[in-house]
């Protein structure tokens, strides 16, 4: 294997997409899909453009283009927001000249990955209380709340898609359309269900992220940012090469809201983001298949590599369900120290330590390669006996 040829040993990855695990294997046909894409140059521009059409044909969105994965396309989703389609604001970020540039967040949705809102010179706003997570009451922000935090320096909305989100996203989107407001999504891990790519839009979102090395199957540096077209098209021109001379810049129809610029800026604040043809036509195949696969498809997948697992650990594993993702759960004495034997172990194995302080060990078959479900219940065997 290519990793061991430089000293990297592969570990078995039961815990799931996690981006510090490098996520899970991709299947052929995106694999290939890389391959060949890095055979040949093409514009980017034009790449997009054709991203443009595959990504709003699976989620319904005026536009969209492919990222470096979702923490990029929320920073550029923020710099959208900001500086709209005024090349001075562009060129000015992240300083703003007396303009929008706070955005609102819900304390209680408040995470590691928002600070790619402030990367791009924005600044949250926390709004609520979050008694509802903490324990300490029933209450979390309301719509009240938010309308109220409103001021003439609030440049958008920011709300993290969960299942318990507070408020609901139909009556964040109500306040902001009122105010004038767009509303980002945060929705790198709502896939599946595949009915999510379209659901924010429907529910009022104007700029959706999702992650692409998740469950769609992609690169694991790649995303989607998707949603009205003005907002996409300043979201991606800070993130494309302008090193061209200004009457060389023609934007395709997809993005035909760059033509509202009064002069090209300069290069972005994005660039950062800029992301490659390889990973951009990994994620087009990734795309078309996770939309083409039905729910029971991708479960029975799914299934298979955990019937592998308990057919060669055969241990007492209970059963487990993330969504439409099946999971397995075993109960130890010890689950801390499980967890830390099945690291140090050779090969070494993550699994999903979210559940530890219940002594639960979870298995998730996303990342897992067929290759490693016999390993994974040899080592967890192994373990359990110490």
């Amino acid at each position: 294997m290519i990793f061991e040829g430089f000293g990297i040993t592969p570990i078995i990855n039961a815990y799931g997409t996690n981006t510090r695990l490098s996520a899970g294997p991709l299947s052929d046909e995106v694999a290939q899909a890389m391959r060949e894409a890095a055979s040949a140059s093409v514009d980017i521009l034009d790449l997009q453009a054709a991203a443009c059409r595959e990504i709003t044909a699976a989620t319904g969105a005026e536009a969209g283009f492919v990222t470096s994965g979702a923490a990029a396309a929320l920073l550029l989703a923020a710099a959208a927001c900001m500086a709209r389609l005024d090349a001075g604001a562009m060129n000015r970020l992240p300083a703003t000249r007396e303009g929008r540039c706070e955005f609102l967040i819900s304390r209680s949705q408040r995470n590691m990955y928002d600070r790619a809102i402030e990367t791009a010179g924005g600044r949250l706003v926390d709004v609520g209380i979050p008694d509802r997570v903490s324990g300490a009451g029933v209450r979390d922000a309301s719509v009240g709340d938010f309308a109220d935090a409103i001021t003439p320096r609030t440049a958008g909305i920011l709300h993290v898609a969960q299942a318990n989100a507070e408020p609901p996203l139909r009556d964040i989107t109500r306040i902001a359309r009122e105010a004038g407001l767009p509303v980002i999504v945060d929705a790198a891990a709502q896939l599946p269900p595949a009915v999510n790519l379209r659901r924010f839009f429907e529910e009022g979102a104007d700029l959706v992220a999702f992650s692409g090395g998740k469950a769609i199957g992609g690169p694991q540096a790649s995303g989607i940012l998707a949603g009205r077209g003005p907002l996409v098209a300043s979201a991606l021109a800070q993130m494309l090469d302008l090193d061209l001379p200004e009457a060389q810049f023609r934007p395709p129809a997809e993005f035909g809201a760059l033509s509202q610029l009064a002069f090209l800026p300069r290069t972005g604040i994005g660039r950062s983001c800029k992301v490659g043809r390889e990973e951009v036509m990994g994620l087009l195949v990734a795309l078309r298949r996770f939309t083409c696969d039905d729910a029971t498809t991708r479960q029975a997948r799914w299934q298979s590599r955990l019937d592998a697992v308990r057919a060669a650990a055969g241990l007492p594993f209970e059963l487990g369900m993330q969504g439409e993702i099946p999971l397995l759960l075993l109960r130890c004495p010890d689950a801390a120290a499980m967890e830390a034997r099945l690291r140090a172990g050779r090969p070494c194995v993550h699994v999903n330590p979210a559940r530890l302080r219940e002594g639960i060990l979870t298995i998730n078959p996303l990342s897992l390669h067929e290759r490693d479900c016999a390993a994974l219940g040899a080592a967890l065997l192994a373990a359990w006996r110490d």
